[in-house]
């Protein structure tokens, strides 16, 4: 991976958390560190999630179709961890 990909990954990881964020109502108790992680784990998660479905996806680069890709993986990581927590995360 060389420093355009590690800085495409982290811009999508930052806008997709932040979004997944949003609709989580996790925004107020995360930062931007925390949300490029989700974000980032998002891309993994949703790539997967999508490619099971036979539906394909992946974190290609910057652009939307990466930022919606990470953006379900990261609402399916929170929501996780909110059922996990039992609570609000």
């Amino acid at each position: 991976m060389d420093g355009v990909n590690l800085i495409a990954w982290i811009i999508v990881g930052a806008i997709a958390g932040w979004l997944a964020s949003i609709v989580m109502s996790t925004n107020r108790s995360q930062g931007l560190l925390t949300d490029i992680i989700v974000g980032i784990l998002g891309g993994f998660i949703g790539g997967f999630v999508l490619n099971a479905l036979n539906i394909g996806g992946a974190v290609t680069g910057l652009n939307i179709g990466s930022v919606v890709v990470a953006f379900i993986g990261a609402v399916i990581l929170l929501a996780l961890v909110r059922m996990l927590r039992g609570s609000r995360v």
